[in-house]
Order: C-alpha cells, then sequence, then structure tokens
C-alpha cells in the first residue's frame, strides 16, 4: 500500500500481442473486470517502467511488457451486513473457505441489493475483508453462479487477495466440480479445448467462439457413474471463464440437468425434475487445491454432493 493505493505489478506474456490492452489485462488479473480495468486506465492508474500513464485501453498490447496498476484504497463499503447462516469449511486470519449453498448471489448488483454472500461475510468478518475486489465485492477472489453451489475462497486482506489471484491467472488451483449431464457419454474421459465469449446474439449468455475470438478455456472431463440417459461427471478447470463447465459440457451434446439457460431436458427428465422441484443446474463445486499465499501450505477441501444433487442422482440411478 503506497499512499492510500495497493501497487500491483502486471507482466504481460508474448500471448497477449495483438490484444486490447484491457482485455490483456483482465486476462492476467481474474479478481478486477474489464470494465474496472478500463476506468483504472482511463483514470492514469497503469504506469510503464518508466513511470508514464497508459490511458487508452483499447491501444494494442505488444507482448512481454510490465505494468504498475495502481488501485486506490476501496471507499467504506455501503453493503449492509446481515445475519446470512455461512458454512465455513476452513478459517484463519488470511482467509476463509466457504460452501455456499444454492441460491446464494455472491455479491450485491442490480436486481439483488442485499441477501448476498458479501453482506452475510461483512458481518461474519466485519472489515476485516480485502478490498481489492472494490465497494461491492470485499473479499471476493472468484466467483460462482447463484444457482451453482459448493467451494468457494475469500479473502481477509489484500496480501492474500493477490496471492490467490495470481494462482488463479497461473491456472495452479485444481479445482473440481461435479455435474449431472443428460445423456451418457460414450467415452470414459475427454478434453474440452475451446474459446468463450458472450454470444453476439443474447449479451447474456456465453458461447463458444472460433480460435482467437474468445478467451482461452479448458476443460477436462471424467464419467463417474452412468445413469438413466445421464452421468455423473467430474470436471477439472484448467481455465475458469463464466458458465465454462455449462458451455463446453452442452457444446458436446451433455448439457446440466436444469440449466435454464444451455440446457434442452429431455422428456425422459422432465417429469422427474419437476416431481423433484429441480430447478438449478446441476453443478457442484467439490474440491478446491491451492497454496496458502501466507503459510505457504498446500491446503486441499473438498464438498459432497448437496441433497437435492444427491436425491437427483439416487432417481437417477440404473
Amino acid at each position: 500500500m503506497a499512499g492510500g493505493q495497493t501497487l500491483i505489478e502486471v507482466a504481460l506474456g508474448a500471448e497477449h500481442a495483438g490484444w486490447r490492452l484491457d482485455r490483456a489485462l483482465a486476462a492476467s488479473l481474474p479478481s478486477l473486470s474489464r470494465e474496472r480495468l478500463k476506468v483504472l486506465i482511463k483514470s492514469g492508474a497503469l504506469m510503464r517502467p518508466d513511470g508514464s500513464a497508459m490511458r487508452d485501453p483499447a491501444v494494442k498490447a505488444s507482448g512481454a511488457e510490465i505494468f504498475t496498476l495502481a488501485i486506490p484504497e476501496p471507499a467504506p463499503a455501503h453493503n449492509e451486513a446481515q445475519a446470512i447462516p455461512l458454512v465455513i469449511v476452513y478459517e484463519d486470519e488470511h482467509l476463509l473457505v466457504i460452501d455456499k449453498p444454492a441460491g446464494l448471489v455472491v455479491h450485491p448488483a442490480a436486481g439483488n441489493r442485499d441477501g448476498t454472500l458479501v453482506n452475510a461475510l461483512l458481518h461474519h468478518c466485519g472489515d476485516s475483508l480485502s478490498g481489492i475486489g472494490g465497494v461491492a465485492r470485499p473479499g471476493i477472489v472468484h466467483r460462482i453462479d447463484k444457482d451453482t453451489s459448493g467451494l468457494m475462497l475469500v479473502a481477509k486482506n489484500d496480501v492474500t487477495h493477490e496471492g490467490l489471484a495470481r494462482q488463479f491467472a497461473k491456472h495452479s488451483i485444481d479445482r473440481r466440480y461435479l455435474a449431472i449431464v443428460s445423456g451418457l457419454p460414450m467415452a470414459a474421459s475427454g478434453t474440452i479445448d475451446a474459446p468463450l465469449a458472450r454470444s453476439s446474439g443474447d449479451r447474456k449468455k456465453i458461447a463458444v467462439t472460433g480460435e482467437g475470438q474468445g478467451k482461452h478455456a479448458i476443460t477436462h472431463w471424467r464419467r463417474i457413474s452412468p445413469l438413466r440417459d445421464a452421468a455423473l461427471v467430474e470436471c477439472k478447470l484448467e481455465t475458469g471463464r463464466t458458465h465454462q463447465v455449462r458451455v463446453h459440457m452442452a457444446s458436446i451434446g451433455h448439457p446440466l440437468l436444469g440449466d435454464p439457460v444451455y440446457g434442452r431436458i429431455a422428456k425422459g427428465h422432465r417429469a422427474l425434475l419437476k416431481e423433484l422441484g429441480f430447478a438449478r443446474q446441476a453443478l457442484h463445486s467439490a474440491r478446491v487445491t491451492f497454496v496458502h499465499p501466507v503459510t505457504k501450505q498446500v491446503l486441499s477441501f473438498e464438498s459432497a454432493l448437496p441433497a437435492d444433487m444427491q436425491e437427483l442422482f439416487s432417481a437417477l440411478g440404473v
């Protein structure tokens, strides 16, 4: 921290050559959104090694560049602390591992001003949350969808936040999801290497794009249990893009059961989902392994299938 600012050194690689500067920075700093980076760049917060400011977010990156990004100390969070129960898998003075239930929004936004994970964290942690995520997202290093359940990492201070963000950027955090997909994959395992970007037809959706047109995205999957016209699969993320598992599995003909955006409910599953009241994508963040940014210990945590997915799994048993 220097003069009310956090200074972060950002190194762009040769693979970023030709990209817009804001896009290249967003790929290297997953804890910051591209929109926030645009604002920071235009404000003169991105500096070259000689101290001069880069102010054009649209300029093309040349690759193999090093910048210093000055992130202003966040204003006090105006989000309300709320006594929302949390399932805490692990906690120390630096970070928490949360087992998020399906239905809980991660941070306040339009339509969800309170009742979020951030509101719960403010009640549990008080002011001891990383400010790098800004006023709206204190402590939030990464996100999972509202209707996805499972493990999430939360930073209590900026050093931990930066350390975890670097691991996410290097894809060194081992994240594994359990998903119940429609149809039985013929292969026992596979790798989906397909870039992702906002759909040109619907900006709320993500779509597989042509090479060089979207963000690099790789999912490794393996079939765990065959089910009735379905399967339980494990998905290991090599990258962590928005809706990655949902879009990638749908792209190979096996959308997640219950997915209201990327899935088509098969006739044989429609009555069962209605009977069980299962109305979300069948996706659970089941395992995370990472290096503690402060103690340097390797930590690994697992979360069993939640009750609703377990009920669906049992009902589909063969």
